[in-house]
C-alpha cells in the first residue's frame, strides 16, 4: 500500500522510494527519511492537498502525488 491509503495517526514503516524523482527521493533522504524508516501522518489536507509526516522527530509536509509514490507497511 502506499502513504495515501493511510489513516491520520497511523505509524507504519516505508519499504520502498524506488518510483519517486531522484531529486525528490535524495531530498527525503537527506532529511532521514528513507527505506526502514517509520512514519506518523499527522495532517492531510482537503481537496489533494499536502500530507504532513512525522519522522525522526521532526515534521515536514509533502505533496499528496510524492506521497501515493512512497510504499509502506504497518509498523
Amino acid at each position: 500500500m502506499n502513504l495515501t491509503q493511510i489513516s491520520v495517526g497511523d505509524r507504519v514503516r516505508i519499504t520502498s522510494l524506488s518510483e519517486m524523482n531522484r531529486l525528490v527521493r535524495r531530498r527525503l533522504i537527506d532529511l532521514g527519511i528513507m527505506e526502514g524508516t517509520v512514519v506518523q501522518i499527522k495532517k492531510t489536507l482537503p481537496f489533494g492537498g499536502p500530507y504532513t509526516i512525522e519522522a525522526c522527530g521532526q515534521r515536514i509536509a509533502i505533496r499528496k502525488r510524492e506521497a501515493a509514490q512512497i510504499w509502506v507497511e504497518a509498523a
